[in-house]
């Protein structure tokens, strides 16, 4: 696994508007905080969620968008990609592998954070259907699309040229292998979060339940008391 202090770019590919908050925004500001460049590819914008039905479908993807914007500054990233795919009709395919090589060729990246393709019975909140499509779509533009020439040819007639993601890491996944220390950056990570004021019906209660889940984290990574944590499945594909 790459440390993060090894990191120039990296690529955060998800199926929401604050999906990659709940997972990995302590590691995202982590990564900024040492310098490198990270972008977020979201694939929906999020219209099917909230809880005001007062507010039209396509005003709340705006909001979301909006609000995703706002999270990722808070942990030092100024670029996203918003794909457009409508939310809750995710399907894996070459259809989204094609639109993932394509950011995947465009921005270059070590590393790519996405979510679990697995289906997780004792989280299921992780195993949300986008989650599973966008995720096995995801590792599928990274290998073997994204770096295949005889891939979507029509990306190498753009002038985007192959290119090879050193390793995935997974957010997520029913058994992480690898742990990133964030007590520095759960702040920004709470911070982030609370940008996505249509999501949350109880904040407070949000933001605990994150920081006993990142202190469990911690507790299991072996870190120690008082420390928070974000864990991963890291995926070497080299």
């Amino acid at each position: 696994m790459l440390s993060v202090d090894e990191i120039d770019r990296a690529l955060v590919i998800t199926a929401h508007p604050d999906d990659v908050d709940f997972g990995g925004a302590g590691t995202i500001a982590n990564l900024t905080d040492r310098g490198a460049k990270v972008t977020y590819c979201i694939v929906t914008d999020g219209q099917a969620g909230g809880f005001d039905d007062s507010i039209p479908r396509p005003k709340m993807a705006s909001i979301r968008r909006e609000e995703q914007t706002n999270a990722a500054r808070a942990v030092g990233v100024t670029d996203l990609v918003f794909l457009g795919w409508m939310d809750g009709a995710v399907e894996p395919g070459l259809a989204l592998r094609h639109d993932l090589s394509r950011v995947i060729r465009e921005w270059r990246p070590q590393v790519v954070l996405t979510q679990s393709p697995a289906l997780n019975l004792r989280r299921i909140y992780a195993s949300h259907p986008d989650h599973l499509a966008v995720a096995q779509s995801a590792i599928a533009a990274v290998y073997p699309d994204a770096r295949n020439p005889y891939a979507f040819t029509d990306l190498l007639a753009d002038g985007l040229e192959p290119w090879s993601v050193d390793e995935i890491w997974v957010m997520g996944h029913p058994e992480p292998e690898e742990f990133v220390d964030i007590t520095s950056q759960i702040d920004r990570k709470i911070q982030a979060l609370l940008c996505h004021e249509s999501q949350h019906r109880d904040p407070s209660g949000m933001v605990e339940r994150v920081r006993e889940w990142n202190s469990e984290t911690a507790r299991v990574a072996g870190f120690g008391a008082d420390r928070f944590a974000e864990a991963f499945t890291v995926v070497n594909t080299r």
